[in-house]
């Protein structure tokens, strides 16, 4: 019977792998649902670093007098 979601197979060395084992054990619950948590963490981590320099780089063409209310949008 073929898996419900898509897998991906790694490669960890031995502390790696002991560590993750320990974070799953701690938490109660299996290593590759361990591994998908960190996962989506690092993804979340990246996607924050993302956006703050796509704000970063819009802040620096930011103009008061340009700018419209939201007041005035939301008329």
């Amino acid at each position: 019977m073929p898996a419900k979601n898509p897998r991906v197979n790694i490669v960890l060395d031995p502390l790696l792998y002991s560590t993750l084992g320990s974070m799953a054990a701690r938490d109660g619950i299996s290593l590759s649902l361990e591994a998908r948590d960190l996962i989506k963490e690092a993804l979340e981590a990246r996607e924050d670093i993302y956006w703050g320099l796509v704000a970063a780089e819009r802040a620096k063409t930011y103009s008061a007098k340009k700018a419209v209310s939201h007041k005035d949008i939301w008329k």
